[in-house]
């Protein structure tokens, strides 16, 4: 690819659309044909017939099966999580700044081998004025016996500014996580301190900002050792003036949905805030280096989520962003300390049919075992969730239709999302969280609410995907408004679990209780020296029965949210694994012998497995 080309965007923008157009409404679904009128307000999709259940109740919020196998429990009271509530404004979400909620962070803050939660907050307009105390974020220490105990106040953590991303690295790299929070206004840095307690240094390393920011990824862009900070920016919100359809040049169809005026305003329509880059130093400081590397967002771009991955495996880690009712950004690393603008180019900005989305959250993972990195988008309701399959050489293909995930995720507005294999069969499945921006649409038959239920799908073969029943009473039953999710083996049992945070509500934890017969493998990583100590950017192979799996350790993506950076291969029936190769940030390659399965083993870079 020639930079100059990559980066005449307009033009490139008008020959993708074209491109993917012509070359897809041939083997184009009845059920897209059908939908050919323009999109309405803030939403990318067509408005859609009403979908409900036998009990003419709507599917976002319907569907329950009785006597379906049951995959995940609401564990959320007896964990104690049920203590924290998140808040965001008032319930009628008059603006912006109310609507999208936050993130959550799974990480081991004290090294002792379980994951901790981090639950983010969101605030009120009158908190911001000081007229009320401030909502606060939570950090739960996992007592190795299924409950969590509140520590916040201990840790210094509790945020109490507007929170929306959270992501986990080790920028200092002396082997204790730190935690990066995203807020409407200045953003916080809490380096570990090896006792339990974070200390702010955000002002001090340089990385505060201001304004709005979101979904941060942490990722070794320069192969320096040290990772580096993206921050993606939203929109230019004043809680003092909020933006008026019809007033200060903004029209009146950024504030509609379906044709029906709202006090809500945006994204489209309102200016939005650059994206951010920041070089880690070594010292303790970054230096803003957005513009140099070409990943400042001059466009104004609606930035939601981000995470760094090495999507054409040269060893150097590229940049993917989701964009709310814009085309999306995919960077590639030019291994010069700068970035090329591939969105356009390698079909991740756009649909099949050339059409910007909403979108919210980004999953990462090999769901087809080719060995290149997939990414999976949510998106509003009213539009299909999507899936990019990687054909080599930074380009992508929608293949969400192909796959099965077209029809059945329309309906619902979704957040959060990852890749994990939940019933360890050696088969990436995918979870959705959803949730609606507009509460007043319970009030209208339009077939979808502001609370909804999550989504799972099955991966059958590694080319299509099949939802899994939502057993009624279990936790797929559950109905919710959710926003950030983030994914792990919270109880070291070989099951990932997730971890939802609800907005204006309790989070919700789901317990991953599937019953079989399979085995499972997981590895923490530790970097060498010229390695993030953490092992961000590095990448494992699995090879088991004939199979070859891929995993790779990231920050950041879902709905601004951090996930357990603790690779989990499942692995079927197989008993025994044939060979595992790790590709360390570095550039050194390892070959590991493991003493067995269905175990969670520490490797260190350049010593293999070591007890811990």
């Amino acid at each position: 690819m020639k930079k100059s080309v990559l980066h005449s965007c307009g033009l490139a923008a008008v020959l993708a659309s074209a491109w993917f157009w012509q070359n897809s409404t041939a083997q184009e679904p009845d059920d897209r044909k059908l939908q050919k009128s323009e999109p309405t307000g803030v939403a990318t999709g067509a408005p859609h017939a009403p979908v409900k259940d036998d009990l003419s109740r709507p599917i976002t919020a319907g569907g329950f099966v009785d006597g379906a196998p049951v995959v995940f429990v609401d564990v959320t009271k007896q964990a104690g999580l049920d203590s924290f509530r998140h808040r965001s404004g008032t319930p009628e979400k008059a603006t912006i700044l109310e609507m999208p909620g936050s993130g959550v962070a799974l990480l081991d803050y004290d090294n002792d081998g379980w994951l901790d939660i981090y639950l983010l907050n969101g605030s009120t307009l009158a908190a911001l004025k000081g007229k009320e105390p401030a909502p606060r974020a939570m950090l739960l220490h996992n007592n190795h016996n299924g409950t969590f105990t509140d520590v916040t106040d201990k840790a210094g953590v509790a945020n109490e500014r507007w929170g929306f991303g959270v992501a986990v690295g080790d920028y200092d790299n002396d082997g204790w996580p730190d935690i990066y929070v995203a807020n409407y206004g200045k953003n916080r840095l809490f380096h570990n301190n090896h006792d339990g307690t974070f200390s702010d240094v955000a002002e001090k390393a340089g990385v505060a900002l201001g304004g709005w920011s979101t979904g941060p990824t942490w990722g070794d862009y320069d192969h320096d050792g040290a990772l580096d900070l993206f921050v993606p920016g939203y929109v230019k919100f004043d809680a003092e003036h909020p933006p008026v359809g019809g007033r200060g040049g903004i029209p009146l169809s950024a504030c509609q949905y379906r044709g029906v005026n709202f006090s809500m305003c945006g994204p489209r329509g309102l200016p939005g805030e650059s994206d951010h880059l920041f070089h880690n130093n070594g010292d303790g400081t970054f230096t803003d280096v957005s513009k140099k590397a070409g990943v400042d967002d001059p466009q104004g771009y609606y930035g939601l989520a981000s995470v760094f991955v090495d999507v054409d495996d040269d060893g150097w880690l590229d940049l993917a962003v989701a964009n709310d009712s814009v085309p999306r950004y995919l960077y590639h690393n030019l291994r010069n300390g700068t970035f090329e603008d591939a969105s356009y180019l390698s079909g991740f900005a756009l649909t099949n049919e050339g059409l910007a989305q909403a979108s919210m959250g980004i999953a990462v993972g090999d769901y087809n075992r080719d060995g290149r990195l997939d990414f999976c988008l949510t998106t509003f309701s009213d539009d299909y969730k999507t899936l990019y399959r990687n054909d080599g050489e930074i380009n992508f293909s929608d293949v969400t239709y192909r796959a099965g995930l077209g029809a059945p995720t329309i309906p619902f507005l979704g957040w959060g999302t990852g890749f994990l294999d939940y019933d360890n069969d050696g088969l990436l499945d995918i979870f959705f969280a959803n949730g609606h921006v507009y509460p007043a649409v319970d009030q209208r038959d339009w077939g979808t609410t502001w609370a909804e239920r999550p989504q799972l799908f099955r991966n059958l073969n590694g080319m299509k995907f099949e939802e899994v029943p939502p057993a009624t009473g279990s936790g797929l039953g559950v109905v919710i408004a959710a926003r950030g999710a983030a994914f792990g083996d919270l109880f070291n049992d070989g099951h990932i679990d997730v971890v939802l945070n609800t907005i204006d509500s309790a989070p919700v934890l789901l317990r991953n209780v599937v019953k079989s017969n399979n085995h499972w493998i997981g590895f923490k990583l530790v970097g060498g020296r010229k390695s993030p100590r953490d092992a961000v950017g590095a990448k494992a192979f699995v090879t088991a029965a004939g199979t070859r799996q891929r995993g790779d350790v990231f920050s950041g993506g879902s709905y601004a949210s951090s996930s357990d950076q603790r690779l989990h291969f499942g692995l079927g029936t197989a008993a025994k694994i044939d060979k595992v190769e790790i590709y360390w940030p570095s550039g050194k390659k390892e070959e590991v012998i493991v003493p067995g399965v269905d175990r969670i083993l520490t490797v260190v870079e350049g010593q293999g497995v070591v007890e811990k």
